[in-house]
């Protein structure tokens, strides 16, 4: 008798960046665990993820052969390779694939990490006084790099061209995170129209619903 696949286990939370892993998770049709907690607004989640994840962050997964993955870009990248006949990333010897790694660090590095700041702005070394100041500077910062980005691609009806992957993932969930929708489709005209078909994707409709809703 074949065996069940053994499920992945995911430490995530609505309306965060693990979000993308679900929907990357959810296109595959992979089966998984889901142990729920806002890291940044409760102690009792960072510890129950602090035995997978020393940095107390989510998303973290933890494969079927127990392997730690963090990062939420590594993640998807991994995810989409492990998994090639899905095409939710380009392979190694497409074209494409060095502007889907440089585009998915992008995101990750230049507009995801600063989000990190905002719960507590004595990260960067700023009075609490200060906070409402420190937000909207990051905000600005975030606008700024989504223009960047936009005025770089040339989407087709993904932000590479034909195929859906986990970079339009990516985008479609971190441009819900504040400065939010509005100013996102204000800054990047061209992804913006990507981004929506995302949003409008029927397999992913009731995680969108569920798990990151926009009003």
């Amino acid at each position: 008798m074949t065996q069940p696949p053994v499920p992945l286990t995911l430490y995530g939370a609505a309306a965060s960046g693990s979000v993308a892993v679900e929907a990357a998770l959810t296109l595959l049709g992979l089966p998984y665990t889901l142990i729920e907690g806002a890291t940044w607004a409760e102690a009792a989640a960072r510890e129950r993820v602090a035995a997978r994840n020393p940095m107390r962050q989510i998303p973290t997964l933890v494969l079927p052969d127990g392997e730690v993955m963090t990062e939420s870009a590594a993640i998807l990248i991994h995810l989409a390779d492990l998994h090639p006949e899905s095409r939710l990333a380009p392979a190694a010897d497409d074209p494409l694939r060095g502007q889907f790694l440089r585009w998915m660090l992008y995101v990750s590095s230049a507009i995801y990490a600063l989000h990190w700041i905002k719960p507590d702005v004595g990260r960067i070394g700023a009075p609490e006084s200060a906070r409402e100041a420190v937000v909207d500077a990051v905000h600005e910062r975030i606008a700024f790099c989504w223009a960047q980005m936009d005025a770089q691609l040339t989407p087709g009806r993904w932000l590479l061209g034909d195929a859906l992957t986990v970079l339009d993932l990516y985008v479609a969930t971190v441009s819900r995170f504040g400065p939010w929708r509005e100013r996102f489709y204000e800054a990047a005209p061209r992804m913006a129209e990507v981004v929506r078909r995302v949003d409008e994707e029927p397999r992913l409709a009731a995680l969108w619903r569920e798990r990151f809703p926009q009003h």
